[in-house]
């Protein structure tokens, strides 16, 4: 929006084309939709509208109104661009993507034009003519290795639980004792889990659509109206969010509840999608307690935690895929904040773990033991604030820590 709005003031000379695949805007039915997309943006046609509007401005200005009125009226009901207009850019469209007899024409006026901005809005389908993918075209966003014939996805074997669906389930759970938990996602509700909240309890389920810093400062509303809101959000993603996250909830101390998806590295996710640094731009803020879970039953304690955590802002960080298959607990544990565990006592060498690294760290002593040094593992559980005591223990009273 504040590149379009800055495009149009400029008058710049710049061509953008709206994918619009979601088909939240009617598609374009029969050839005159398409004729008069393509005959609004010929030269000839655009240049009879510049002409137009250059000999209206030499008549009076009560019929110079009425004239822009009824172009305006005009336009909208063919093409309803007012907004892209309003913005200053020469709306044409809706046009059918999938024809290229009508598009191509179209792209070719664009390109000759010497006027601008100008907006093609273009209607696609997501994974047109490709049956499977037109069925289900949510699951062929990330597409897993699949029959190419019937369009079956492989399916991953069988194993614990993934983070994302025990944070939604533990979640949907809470809320049915307490009506002031809410869940809001940035259009990833099966990413997040949030899609499990919402079947259970569709009035307290928030999809805001790709909008992180809107769904960031929509949380810090209802905390402000005493909700209990879960804003669930890839780490990657809250970057976009952090000026709201510092303004909108930080300074505020407003208790909203972070569940930060994809935290970490992500795998066949991709580098933009890993989540590498949000311990780092959260635990530096005022007010905010961070988390991370060990395994899938610390994120059970720490979802429970954080939902009774009404004194400020509060992180839970976890990863992406499954969990280590520890027993889920059926009564969930309210931990105290700042606080970290002793998983295993030893005597010589000390390992302190935060997040779901923990699993290694028990491997590494296992392999410490068995060469004769007795090994200490302990679980960090919090970024911020840290536990200063046990850190101390851990140093003082081993020889390496």
């Amino acid at each position: 929006y504040e590149a379009m709005n800055n495009a149009g003031a400029l008058d710049a000379r710049l061509i953008v084309i709206l994918n619009d695949n979601d088909m939240s805007i009617a598609p374009p039915v029969g050839g005159l939709s398409a004729y008069l997309a393509r005959m609004v943006s010929s030269s000839n046609y655009v240049g009879l509208r510049s002409f137009a509007k250059k000999a209206i401005r030499r008549i009076s200005k009560r019929v110079h109104n009425a004239a822009e009125r009824a172009e305006e009226f005009t336009r909208t009901m063919v093409t309803g661009g007012t907004l892209f207009e309003e913005l200053g850019f020469y709306y044409v469209g809706p046009i059918d993507g999938h024809n290229l007899d009508h598009l191509i024409p179209v792209l070719e006026n664009a390109r000759d034009s010497e006027h601008g901005p100008i907006l093609i809005h273009v209607v696609t389908k997501k994974g047109k003519g490709y049956g499977p993918a037109e069925a289900s075209a949510d699951k062929y966003h990330g597409v897993q290795k699949f029959d190419v014939i019937t369009g079956a996805q492989a399916k991953a074997p069988p194993g614990p639980p993934q983070y994302q669906n025990v944070f939604g389930e533990t979640l949907a759970k809470l809320a049915e004792t307490d009506n002031r938990i809410v869940a809001i996602t940035a259009a990833m509700p099966s990413g997040t889990g949030v899609d499990k909240f919402a079947k259970a309890h569709p009035s307290r389920a928030f999809d805001v659509g790709i909008a992180e810093q809107h769904a960031v400062t929509f949380a810090a509303g209802l905390a402000a109206q005493g909700m209990r809101p879960f804003c669930a959000i890839y780490s990657t993603f809250l970057q976009r969010a952090y000026d709201q996250v510092v303004h909108d909830v930080a300074i505020q101390n407003l208790p909203v509840r972070f569940a930060i998806d994809r935290a970490g590295l992500v795998g066949a996710d991709g580098a933009t999608h890993a989540g590498s640094f949000d311990v780092t731009y959260l635990a530096t803020l005022p007010n905010f307690v961070v988390m991370a879970p060990a395994d899938e039953a610390e994120l059970v304690h720490m979802t429970y935690t954080a939902a009774e955590h009404d004194s400020g802002p509060i992180a839970v960080r976890y990863p992406r895929g499954n969990g280590t298959g520890v027993a889920l607990p059926e009564v969930p544990q309210l931990l105290e904040i700042g606080k970290g565990r002793i998983v295993r006592e030893g005597k010589t060498v000390a390992i302190l773990s935060l997040g779901t690294r923990l699993a290694e760290a028990l491997k590494a002593a296992e392999t410490l033991e068995a060469k004769g040094l007795s090994t200490t593992v302990a679980d960090l559980r919090f970024a911020k604030p840290l536990d200063e005591a046990l850190i101390r223990k851990l140093l003082t009273s081993h020889e390496v820590a």
